[in-house]
C-alpha cells in the first residue's frame, strides 16, 4: 500500500479509499465484512461511507451501510487504526429538516451517524452536496462547533464547484472556522470536467481530491470482455464505444487490466489523494490495490489523453486565450 496526506490535513491515509455504498443494499453484512477484512489486510486505512447509504436510491434503509461498518469495527476492535469518513446532506426522512446543511440537520445527523458507527468521532465529515439555501456562515459555524466538541476532526466537501471551494475556504481562513481538507467529485477518464475548475481550486488550496465513480460506473473496467451476463452494459456505451475499444486495446498492449489502468491514471493526477472504490466483490478490491503498482510514463499518459480527451486543461485557457 502507498500512503499520503489527507489533503491539507496532517492525517495520513491509504491511496485507495474503500467506499461502502454497496454495503447493505447490494451485498450483505458477511460479504461486506469479508471485503473490509481484506482491505485492512492489504493496508487500506481510509474508509468512506455516508449516512444515506442503504436508503434511496440504493435501498430502503438509510444508515444501513454505517451500521454494518460500525458492527464490523466493534467486532474487530480496530477503530483507531482507521481514518473514517462519512457524509451529511441527503434525505434521512420525510421531514423538512431531515436533509440539507442547516445547523438543525447537521446536529441531528452527526449524532445519528456516531451512534450507528459506534464511535465517539468522525475523522472526515463531508458535505455530501452543496446546499445553496443555507448561508455559508451557518454551515461553517455548525461544522466548527462539531470540531471544537471533538465530534469531527476534519471537514470535507463533495460535489462542490470550484468557486464553492474557494468561497468556503476564503471565509474559513478569514474567520478561523473549519477548513475544507478534501473534495469528493466524480472524476475518471471518461468524465474530466473537474479539470476545468475543481481540480485547479483543490490544488491551489491544498484540498485533496477524492474521485468517486473512478471507473465510470464500470465502463472503464473491461466491459467489452465481460461475460454474457454482464454484456447488457455494452449496449449502453453509445458514442463512447470506439473510445472503450481503443482503451481496452491499449490496456492489453501494456498488459494492464482495464480496471487497474483507469485507477492508475487517477493515481497519477496531481490533485488526487485517493480514488474511492466501491467493490461489490472481493476481486474488485484486490484489483484496486494492484493498480498502485502500475507506473504510467509520459507516453502512456499522452495516449490516454488522446483516447479520452479532457476539457483542454484548466479554465479559462481550456476555452479561451
Amino acid at each position: 500500500m502507498q500512503y499520503t496526506r489527507l489533503g491539507r490535513a496532517g492525517a495520513t491515509v491509504s491511496r485507495i479509499a474503500l467506499g461502502t455504498m454497496n454495503f447493505g443494499p447490494v451485498i450483505d453484512a458477511d460479504a461486506s465484512a469479508e471485503i473490509l477484512d481484506a482491505a485492512v489486510e492489504h493496508g487500506v486505512t481510509f474508509i468512506d461511507t455516508a449516512d444515506v447509504y442503504g436508503g434511496r436510491p440504493w435501498g430502503d434503509e438509510p444508515g444501513q451501510s454505517e451500521r454494518i461498518l460500525g458492527e464490523w469495527m466493534a467486532a474487530r476492535g480496530n477503530r483507531d487504526d482507521l481514518v473514517l469518513a462519512t457524509k451529511v446532506h441527503e434525505p434521512m426522512g420525510d421531514g423538512p429538516n431531515e436533509r440539507g446543511l442547516s445547523s438543525v440537520h447537521i446536529r441531528r445527523a452527526v449524532e445519528a451517524s456516531l451512534q450507528r458507527l459506534g464511535t465517539d468521532r468522525i475523522d472526515l465529515y463531508q458535505m455530501h452536496h452543496i446546499d445553496r439555501a443555507v448561508p455559508v456562515d451557518e454551515v461553517l459555524d455548525a461544522f466548527t462547533r462539531l470540531r471544537d466538541q471533538g465530534k469531527i476532526l476534519y471537514l470535507g466537501s463533495s460535489n462542490f464547484a470550484g468557486w464553492h471551494l474557494a468561497r468556503y475556504t476564503e471565509i474559513a481562513e478569514a474567520t478561523g472556522r473549519a477548513l475544507i481538507v478534501t473534495e469528493q467529485s466524480r472524476y475518471n477518464l471518461a468524465e474530466r470536467t473537474v479539470e476545468l475548475e475543481v481540480a485547479p481550486a483543490a490544488e491551489h488550496y491544498g484540498i485533496g481530491l477524492l474521485p468517486w465513480s473512478p471507473l465510470a460506473g464500470g465502463m472503464l473496467g473491461g466491459v467489452l470482455r465481460k461475460s454474457d451476463r454482464a454484456r447488457s452494459d455494452v449496449g449502453q456505451l453509445g458514442a463512447d464505444r470506439p473510445k472503450v475499444e481503443a482503451y481496452e486495446r491499449f490496456a492489453d498492449d501494456l498488459g494492464v487490466p482495464p480496471a487497474e489502468f483507469g485507477l492508475a491514471w487517477l493515481l497519477h493526477q496531481p490533485a488526487v489523494t485517493a480514488p474511492v472504490v466501491g467493490p461489490r466483490r472481493l476481486e474488485h478490491l484486490l484489483s484496486a490495490v494492484r493498480a498502485l503498482d502500475a507506473v504510467l510514463g509520459e507516453a502512456e499518459l499522452a495516449e490516454l489523453d488522446r483516447i479520452w480527451p479532457g476539457p483542454g486543461g484548466a479554465a479559462p485557457e481550456a476555452y479561451a486565450w
